[in-house]
């Protein structure tokens, strides 16, 4: 009898101690200066560009100091990857490679925005966000222009302009929308912020 507790607690135990895929955070949002650091020091360590870390954290110069928090870019792993080059390709199938671009931008910076979740996975199934999880073509594959999309986006965090949101005003109207500050358009989609 103890040998079959004690069996249901290790299954129970693996159970939590191992997340769904993409559920776990793929990166820290931030970093904590140590004595010593620089942003060459901290880039490399997370595999970004200084420059790009700078350039998130509105920095002109490369001093920082220690204990002074740093914003990340978003590092996704293998899975999220594919799962955002799979929204790409369902939400901006026919749009320019600039057009993808974007729409992968949005989903980065909601990740870094404190108005949604904290990790690709999570944005991309917060509620009913985005249509292509609604109705499935969301686990098509993406093309190889989607995936370059991608990784073009993740390079390109910290250098944009902040958008959170976009639609296809020809396919859907809504209200909320309509008193958001428009960022920029790309083909047939509005991006805004």
């Amino acid at each position: 009898m103890l040998k079959k507790f004690g069996l249901i607690g290790m299954i129970a135990c693996s159970i939590f101690a191992f997340s769904f895929p993409g559920q776990s955070e793929a990166h820290a949002n931030t970093h904590t200066v140590q004595k010593g650091e620089s942003f060459y020091k901290i880039a490399t360590k997370y595999g970004v560009s200084s420059k790009q870390l700078q350039e998130m954290n509105d920095k002109e110069t490369s001093v920082i100091q220690p204990g002074e928090q740093l914003k990340l870019p978003v590092v996704p792993d293998d899975y999220e990857r594919d799962l955002l080059s799979r929204l790409v390709e369902a939400e901006a199938k026919g749009e320019s490679y600039a057009g993808k671009v974007a729409v992968a931008t949005v989903v980065l910076n909601r990740v870094e925005s404190d108005l949604f979740p904290d990790s690709i996975h999570g944005v991309i199934h917060d509620g009913i966000q985005f249509s292509p999880v609604l109705n499935g073509t969301i686990k098509q594959p993406a093309s190889a222009e989607s995936k370059r999309a991608v990784k073009e986006a993740l390079a390109y965090q910290g250098y944009d302009n902040e958008s959170l949101f976009f639609y296809n005003p020809d396919k859907a109207q809504s209200d909320y929308l309509s008193e958001k500050e428009v960022t920029t358009v790309i083909g047939d989609h509005v991006f805004l912020k």
